[in-house]
């Protein structure tokens, strides 16, 4: 029997909960069991916690229904647990070091109590000090275990369930489970200080609490707030069967009215309903109010007496002057022009067009990628639908012929813009798009990320600078409703890199769906296209942005590379969108595709990836085709931009640091020999695993069409995938 069963659930976090599992297997103190609680079986947070479980006996994981919340997680995890003690860890928080050492050291000094009350520290999620909040009520408690009447402050209803442990058998013996619904806690704390009958505190941080930016979901407006009087009425019933002495009884009344008067007085909390919200309070209030109370002063007391009283109205108006009711019509717009900010705020205030969809990809570089993918299907699947393509002006004569479009910074761009009922990005739109209430953002990405992103580059000192303002950034994030991505990898990642509130789709790229719906003969004209001679093998040398570079630079002599591997390859050369400057690098047998606007159709017509360290290679394995990464500057690009994996640990394929082993691998056919498939298959069965085709159709159907998820395509497994043909005229064999 482990001295210490930390529980842990894990539902929406499981881009950071392995930092979490890390804090706890870590400890110096290691008698400990782990318990993370997941959704089910294939979410996002059970694979990492299998992961665990498999490298270490002491992971137990266990399964909740998320619909059971936070109160069902952990309730799953006690009746798993079979520690001395318990302990809670939210799955975005960390255990300080050595906190179980000093908690077992703690419980040595004191003797067996029922509850230890811990220190937390909370961690701003950007910038500032971290702040103790629990220290001042521990620092007045006495030392040793004691009961609570000596510490009638420690009503557990003010202190989070994580910092506190719990003995097991005091638990069992109480029946004390966390109750249904919102502000658990509340229920879950205060129960288990009215039934505890010796208590102890351990000063030191155990729990370090990262507050997200996002803050808590506690906080969000909605009727969920109404659970918070439920979770008082709990607490104050079992006090009043139990005749808790008026010593106890008034600190416990005092701070749970101090939350209800919280949040009866925060508009944006009960954007409905708060008149009901604060009758109901009133009556929970004068049936349990202890004789002797005394209200506190100033204007909390105020507030104390109008809510006994049932004076709404004088509530109301009493809170009237602090109240700052935000909305997205309050931001000020700045498109450019007087006329075209007050037409842009004019039409803000039309209704929204709910047939319009407007779609932008790669700031206005024209209709390419995922938005793309999703616009051919949407006039397949939902053809009452209104699209429109955003576009720079140079860009408009590539669209396909007959798609409606708006030139960006006009006003038709701003028209559009302000009515549209669904907007389609693979980036961001400008800061100056106002998020309507129920307009539906979509965030299709445009890559699998193998260098840090969003919020994880403020610490790259070089992308940060050239990033700008995070507090912007974020802020368009802010508008999202849902984030798509192509595997689990990139659900963890955007959730670190990109802290809101949206919901993932994990549906696969839709821009790759080509990549197992093309056709032989799509593969033949394309290369016609290209101008790939008949019979030759094309390479497709793709290198990515250096942050730290200034221009393109291959980094590669290819002309030099052609000599050395023979006259049947031709190497099709596309740099990274940022240097589209058509054909200027093109020579011999290197063809530049650079200008080709579509990426997957250059993608479809080589033989072979040569790659360093873009983001290209995710989708290309989707070909099952030999991959080779160049990898000549890999230390230097780690260090400046930084990765979220070892790339020379879990390759695609073969790895070369110089132009001569790149050589090499080409001349003798070892890129594409059985160690070379062996490193493809692993790396596909990691990033290729929602893109099998249909990812197109599942985003139309939830987005556009609001089709349940049950009712979606399901995933087709990667072993029945089959990718687009090869090349006819390759066998990737050197003869």
């Amino acid at each position: 029997m482990p001295r210490f069963s930390v529980i842990v659930p894990s539902h929406g976090v499981a881009g950071r909960l392995s930092r979490a599992l890390d804090s706890v297997l870590t400890q110096s103190f290691g008698d400990v069991e782990l318990i993370p609680v997941c959704d089910g079986p294939g979410c996002p947070a059970a694979d990492v916690a299998a992961r665990y479980a498999g490298r270490d006996r002491r992971v137990v994981p266990v399964h909740a229904s998320p619909s059971e919340g936070v109160a069902g997680a952990r309730n799953a995890g006690l009746r798993s647990a079979t520690g001395d003690w318990v302990l809670f860890l939210d799955g975005d928080d960390e255990l300080a070091p050595d906190a179980l050492a000093a908690l077992a050291g703690r419980l040595r000094e004191t003797g067996e109590a029922d509850v230890v009350y811990c220190g937390h520290e909370r961690v701003p999620w950007w910038t500032g000090d971290p702040a103790e909040p629990a220290a001042p009520l521990l620092a007045r408690a006495t030392d040793g275990a004691f009961p609570p009447e000596r510490a009638p402050w420690l009503t557990g209803v003010g202190l989070p369930a994580w910092s506190a442990a719990y003995r097991r058998a005091f638990l069992a013996e109480h029946e004390l489970a966390f109750p249904a619904g919102h502000f658990t806690d509340v229920g879950f704390g205060g129960l288990a200080a009215l039934a505890a009958g010796r208590i102890a505190v351990l000063r030191r941080v155990v729990v370090r609490h990262r507050v997200r930016r996002q803050g808590s979901r506690l906080n969000r407006p909605g009727p969920h707030h109404a659970e918070l009087l439920d979770q008082v009425e709990l607490v104050l019933t079992r006090a009043a069967e139990q005749g808790l002495p008026a010593r106890r009884h008034a600190p416990l009344f005092g701070e749970l009215f101090a939350a209800v008067l919280k949040t009866a007085a925060h508009p944006r909390r009960l954007p409905h309903g708060r008149r009901a919200f604060f009758r109901r309070a009133g009556v929970l209030y004068r049936r349990h109010r202890p004789a002797g109370f005394r209200v506190p002063g100033g204007s909390l007391g105020v507030q104390h007496r109008l809510l006994a009283g049932g004076a709404y109205s004088a509530f109301r108006a009493l809170r009237a002057a602090n109240r700052a009711v935000g909305g997205a019509l309050t931001r000020v717009p700045r498109p450019r022009g007087l006329r075209t900010r007050l037409r842009y705020r004019l039409q803000l205030r039309r209704p929204l067009d709910r047939n319009l969809v407007v779609y932008c990809a790669y700031w206005g570089r024209g209709h390419l990628c995922n938005p793309a993918a999703i616009h051919a299907k949407a006039r397949e699947l939902a053809p009452h639908l209104r699209s429109v393509f955003l576009v720079e002006a140079e860009q408009a004569a590539t669209l396909p012929d007959g798609m409606e479009y708006a030139v960006i910074g006009t006003r038709r761009y701003w028209d559009v813009l302000a009515r549209a009922a669904y907007l389609v990005n693979n980036a961001n739109f400008a800061d100056a798009v106002v998020k309507r209430p129920g307009s539906v953002h979509l965030s299709t990405q445009h890559g699998t990320p193998l260098k840090k992103m969003g919020a994880d580059q403020a610490m790259y000192p070089v992308v940060a600078a050239a990033t700008g303002s995070f507090a912007r950034l974020l802020a368009r994030v802010d508008r999202w409703d849902y984030n798509l991505t192509s595997n689990r990898h990139s659900t963890e990642m955007w959730e670190s890199a990109y802290p809101a509130a949206h919901e993932t789709l994990e549906y696969g790229y839709p821009r790759n769906d080509v990549y197992y719906t093309a056709t032989a003969a799509d593969v033949a004209r394309i290369r016609r296209e290209l101008g790939v001679p008949d019979g030759k093998k094309a390479l497709l040398y793709a290198p990515t942005h250096r942050d730290h570079a200034s221009g393109f630079e291959t980094g590669l002599d290819l002309g030099a590379l052609c000599e050395e591997i023979g006259d049947e390859y031709v190497v099709l050369l596309r740099a990274h969108y940022f240097y589209d400057r058509g054909d200027r690098r093109a020579s011999g047998r290197i063809i530049d595709v650079t200008g080709h606007l579509s990426s997957e159709e250059v993608c479809l017509a080589a033989d072979a990836l040569i790659t360093d360290y873009s983001s290209i290679m995710f989708d290309y394995a989707n070909l099952d085709r030999p991959i080779v990464v160049y990898a000549d500057d890999w230390d230097v690009y780690r260090e400046v931009r930084g990765v979220y994996f070892d790339l020379m640990r879990d390759p695609p394929g073969r790895v070369a640091r110089t132009s001569g082993e790149l050589a090499a691998l080409l001349r003798d056919g070892s890129y594409a020999d059985e160690g070379a498939r062996a490193l493809r298959a692993a790396f596909r069965e990691r990033f290729c695993q929602f893109d099998d085709g249909r990812a197109a159709e599942r985003v139309v159907r939830r987005v556009l069409l609001g089709e349940p998820p049950e009712a979606l395509p399901p995933v087709v497994p990667l072993a029945e995938r089959v990718p687009a043909p090869a090349p006819a005229a390759t066998t990737l064999t050197r003869s």
